[in-house]
């Protein structure tokens, strides 16, 4: 049997921590709990998300198959959350997957230091 680990958070790389720590309290509401140059975090002390500078780090182009991750986030209104978002930093890149002729299932943003995530609906 292999031993059961329990996650205890994602460590995002990222140019500027504490603006990426900044960026995502405001996003998620999560407190930030440690803001260094070096090193930052946001963490309710159950959710928890770390960011660690990376001088010169440089995004993925999107759409990319080198797209190593995104983050979801669940929103009651994704046009009303994703507004907010691109007014704190976000950017809302050309390609969207999660819209169609049927309506937005979710939107792809881009975080200020070009990490991708979606904004999805509640269900």
């Amino acid at each position: 049997m292999t031993t059961k680990a329990n996650l205890i958070a994602v460590t995002i790389d990222c140019d500027d921590p504490r603006k990426t720590a900044e960026f995502y309290h405001q996003v998620t509401g999560l407190p930030i709990a440690y803001a260094e140059d070096e090193y930052a975090a946001v963490s309710d002390g159950t959710t928890s998300l770390y960011f660690g500078r990376v001088p010169d780090r440089k995004p993925v182009e999107w759409p990319s198959a080198d797209k190593q991750f995104h983050l979801d986030f669940r929103v009651p209104d994704v046009e009303k959350a994703v507004e907010e978002y691109v007014a704190i930093g976000a950017t809302k890149p050309e390609f969207q997957p999660g819209v169609t002729d049927e309506g937005v299932g979710w939107i792809v943003l881009r975080d200020p230091d070009g990490h991708l995530f979606c904004v999805c609906p509640e269900k």
